[in-house]
């Protein structure tokens, strides 16, 4: 693993620890940073120090992370309405997981069609 992958891993695991810190105190404003534009900043960030000028690339990503955000929003919906129901951890991750899979596949059938 070359020093440059170590950094970015170091990078995106302290903001998973960081929103998780925040978590236990502020969940709402967790939340909002976890879904933040953070990440998509860290990816085009590190897409564009390992493919420079390629702009091709940096396009597809954003097009992807933009038509992206419908199945994400599908995975929080489904997660809220089940803890709205009481369900257990388990039963609300499979299920959000399983809206979220099903909706990917059609995120990306629709973008390679």
């Amino acid at each position: 693993m070359r020093v440059s992958d170590v950094i970015k891993l170091l990078i995106s695991v302290s903001v998973i620890v960081f929103c998780t810190q925040i978590g236990r105190k502020l969940p709402t404003l967790a939340g909002l940073v976890a879904v933040m534009p953070l990440t998509g900043l860290i990816v085009l960030v590190w897409l564009y120090t390992d493919n420079p000028d390629n702009f091709n690339l940096m396009n597809d990503y954003t097009k992807g992370a933009l038509w992206g955000i419908l199945p994400s929003i599908l995975f929080f919906l489904t997660a809220f309405i089940c803890f709205r129901k009481h369900l257990s951890l388990w039963i609300v991750l499979c299920a959000s997981f399983a809206v979220w899979l099903i909706a990917a596949f059609i995120h990306q059938w629709l973008l390679h069609k």
